[in-house]
């Protein structure tokens, strides 16, 4: 078994390279085991490696560390393969994807927690052929997504506070809705939306939870529908929609569990806006459906994905 730190020194606001080295080595000794470190150079190289790693054929347990961006890439890379598998060691600025895990996300910082972890399969979104892991948004906050990255540097600013200047600039000095045909299995809406998100994960934009129900190794999809609304409202809306409280705005939001999302822009329109893990894509048409356990990841003993996943829906407020 090979045990392979995949190093994204880009990530986060400094370079983390020589701890990880430090912390493979002294597992290496530790354990007797084959560690090696590999570091990306370039946008995509997560995924490159990656899957030349799983294509070798031989088991090899891959250590991503980096931030969600990295984490995507290196899902991408593995899908499909089962002698391949993964986990993350944080180095980004939101981490979102561990979020998912709860008060276990903490012992993610440390190999010694993970080298010997229960290995299980989580499922993706299949957004256009790209794979995501936790959620495909498109409308306002895939928007607010493309452009947060242009604040990640700012000295003072953590991920979410990034993010909520993000919010701030875009719903002040743009259009909140977009015009668009969604198709929810076979269902087909034609509206004004302010997003649709397709969750797989419950955690994106540095910490908001639009649906909590949703869990990554059920064999479903949970698409959230927002329709647009004037900015007062949406500003008002948002605090509720980010704690997964959508159902205190029952006829603006609406959750489906449809297999097939198809978003569609009308002729004349901009280009739709789609994140996938905070990394962004333009199309004219998404295309979203569910990738059942296509990735396998370890974590520490114990751990769960569903941590912080909410037991069914509350009722809707009058």
């Amino acid at each position: 078994m090979r045990h392979v730190f995949l190093i994204n020194p880009q990530a986060g606001k400094r370079d983390r390279t020589a701890r990880i080295r430090a912390l493979a080595d002294r597992l290496a000794a530790a354990h007797g085991l084959d560690c090696q470190c590999l570091l990306t150079d370039r946008p995509g190289g997560a995924e490159a490696l990656s899957r030349a790693l799983a294509e070798a054929g031989e088991p090899v347990r891959l250590y991503v560390c980096g931030g969600d961006g990295t984490v995507h890439e290196a899902a991408n890379g593995l899908a499909g393969f089962s002698n391949a598998a993964m986990t993350v060691i944080p180095t980004g600025t939101g981490n979102d994807f561990l979020k998912n895990f709860g008060p276990d996300a903490a012992k993610f910082s440390d190999p010694e927690n993970l080298w010997d972890g229960p290995e299980f399969p989580l499922d993706l979104i299949d957004c256009n052929g790209r794979l995501c892991l936790t959620i495909a948004c498109s409308g306002i906050d895939a928007r607010i997504a493309d452009t947060v990255h242009r604040y990640g540097s700012l000295p003072l600013l953590s991920g979410r506070g990034s993010y909520l200047l993000s919010v701030a600039v875009n719903v002040l000095f743009k259009p909140i809705g977009r015009r668009w045909r969604v198709e929810l299995d076979g269902e087909v809406l034609e509206d004004d939306f302010a997003l649709v998100s397709v969750c797989n994960g419950r955690y994106y934009g540095g910490g908001s939870m639009p649906v909590p129900e949703a869990r990554m190794d059920d064999g479903m999809l949970h698409t959230i529908l927002v329709k647009n609304v004037p900015k007062r409202t949406f500003a008002r809306l948002f605090p509720a929609y980010s704690a997964g409280d959508y159902w205190k705005f029952p006829g603006i939001a609406r959750v489906v569990t449809a297999r097939q999302v198809v978003i569609t822009a009308r002729p004349g329109e901009e280009d739709i806006v789609t994140c996938l893990d905070g990394e962004s894509l333009r199309s004219r048409e998404v295309h979203l459906h569910l990738a059942d356990k296509q990735v396998n990841f370890f974590g520490p003993a114990g751990c769960s994905p569903n941590a912080t996943a909410r037991e069914g829906r509350r009722p809707a407020e009058v």
